[in-house]
């Protein structure tokens, strides 16, 4: 179900950055409109579905175990006013302060192009409140993913979308700076989803009522949890932001390139891989409460077969199919050849990571369902220094692409730590059927890269044909590639049994 919706979502966030694209294309506004997105996206990966959510679901799922229904809404109404209090502290610094977090997260612009600096301060004056809203609605996700109920949650980002879409098409023509409508649009969203979530709360009778809560003992929990999680679970994202600092110093569109590229790998990333941790989450903290390690190893092989098996393919295809995609996707309006081009060498870099980035997903809410968020921060710092030393060295031979690529490498060797610290501490033990598992991945992906190849090889320029043509030879290599991946699995022996948790 979280897949299915998340699903709905991802393809319309690829409408939505075909619109973007075909309004904006990889120009300077786009840039500058890029960075003050990221920045309360950002945060709100760690204050909300991030670090918030990682601490906050097993302390509520101890408290749905063990302790009566009063005592649940007392904690939701404290977590509440304690973190609604916080965030609007932060929301306020950062409006009067925007142009010191534009120089702090694009000193390029800053540095280079005060005319793009000025544009993304401004409109980050817009979109930072989106931080204090969609925190707010991650809050009232976690609390319903608790409960089993995924579908709100999942189908949520859908309304962020639509906004977005809305905006660029109906509200840019009437503004003197078009790109303004993005921001608008972003501040819209945010409202919208945090009320739309609210009535279903109310039904369960779990409705956030904001109370003084830092020294509510359940509260204390969650923050101590929380703290060190910050920075570990959103690695990743810190690591995207280090690439939108680099890049600002890059010719003009390597924040676009870097963006588009990034959307497309995000979405089996967000299908499959985060859907896989939001299913695994509230169920390994049960798990661990009621004292099942074995149902918890089971579960925690079961979301690596899912990685893999959704996963590797993914990869292969985003990195095989790189520039047709691009092209498919948003070859229109603003968005020029060389844009095509450029994406395309930035998707192959994060398509390479893409496994690591699945697997990190899933490896650390067995960390955090265990109330551990101190081992995943080391093993984050670690990652983000190698991040930044590959960085470095990527940069100069390798550009905008050399940044994707840095990532991927070190999202590879923070899921390798992840793993080996699960296996050391027996949390984590192999099931049977890894041997037939890796066998059937390696002889279906490998046939969907042949069958890829091979007719890719007998079609045209992407770049020349029209909207239509590039539609029917992507659903042709869609269908053919997809085809030959399942029927390879089926003849080597998969059967439902085996995606069943």
């Amino acid at each position: 179900m979280v897949g299915i919706m998340t699903l709905i979502s991802r393809v319309l966030g690829l409408v939505r950055d075909v619109v973007i694209a075909g309004y904006f294309g990889a120009s300077g506004s786009a840039d500058a409109f890029f960075v003050a997105f990221k920045i309360p996206n950002f945060l709100r990966r760690l204050f909300a579905e991030g670090a918030f959510s990682q601490a906050f679901v097993p302390v509520l799922s101890e408290y749905r175990t063990q302790r009566d229904l009063a005592a649940v809404q007392e904690l939701v109404h404290r977590v509440s006013g304690a973190l609604g209090s916080v965030l609007i502290l932060i929301t306020l610094i950062a409006v009067l302060g925007a142009p010191v977090l534009a120089a702090l997260f694009a000193p390029g612009f800053y540095m280079q192009d005060s005319e793009k600096f000025a544009l993304a301060s401004d409109m980050l004056r817009i979109t930072f409140p989106y931080l204090l809203l969609i925190s707010l609605t991650a809050f009232c996700g976690a609390i319903l993913n608790s409960y089993g109920r995924f579908a709100v949650p999942a189908f949520t980002p859908v309304l962020l979308n639509l906004c977005l879409i809305g905006s660029a098409v109906l509200l840019s023509p009437l503004l003197e700076t078009p790109i303004m409508a993005l921001a608008w649009g972003v501040l819209m969203a945010g409202t919208v989803q945090l009320l739309f979530q609210l009535p279903f709360l109310a039904r369960m009778k779990l409705m956030p009522i904001p109370k003084s809560g830092f020294k509510d003992e359940g509260v204390r929990r969650i923050l101590k949890l929380m703290l060190p999680a910050l920075f570990g679970v959103s690695v990743a994202q810190i690591n995207l932001l280090l690439d939108t600092v680099l890049a600002s110093f890059l010719q003009t569109g390597s924040v676009s390139w870097l963006y588009y590229s990034d959307r497309l790998s995000e979405l089996p990333l967000g299908v499959f891989g985060i859907a896989i941790a939001t299913v695994i989450l509230p169920s390994l903290s049960r798990n661990h409460a009621g004292k099942d390690p074995e149902r918890f190893a089971r579960t925690l092989d079961w979301a690596m077969r899912m990685v893999l098996l959704i996963g590797l393919p993914a990869a292969l295809a985003l990195a095989v199919l790189a520039e047709p995609l691009i092209a498919t996707l948003f070859h229109y309006g603003e968005m020029t050849d060389f844009d095509v081009q450029m994406a395309a060498l930035s998707l192959r870099a994060y398509a390479f990571g893409l496994l690591a980035f699945m697997l990190i997903k899933v490896l650390a809410p067995g960390y955090f369902s265990r109330q551990d968020t101190k081992t995943p921060v080391r093993i984050a710092v670690k990652a983000m220094l190698a991040n930044m030393v590959f960085n470095l060295i990527l940069i100069w031979p390798l550009a905008h692409a050399g940044l994707a690529l840095a990532t991927s490498l070190s999202a590879f060797m923070n899921a390798g730590w992840l793993l080996h610290g699960l296996i050391r501490e027996g949390v984590f033990r192999w099931q049977p059927g890894w041997g037939m598992t890796l066998v059937r991945l390696s002889a279906s992906a490998g046939a969907m890269v042949a069958v890829l190849l091979a007719i890719q090889s007998q079609l045209g320029d992407w770049l020349q044909a029209g909207l239509w043509v590039r539609v029917q030879w992507m659903a042709l290599l869609v269908v053919a590639g997809g085809g030959s991946y399942v029927l390879m699995q089926l003849l080597l022996g998969l059967r439902p049994r085996h995606l069943r948790g």
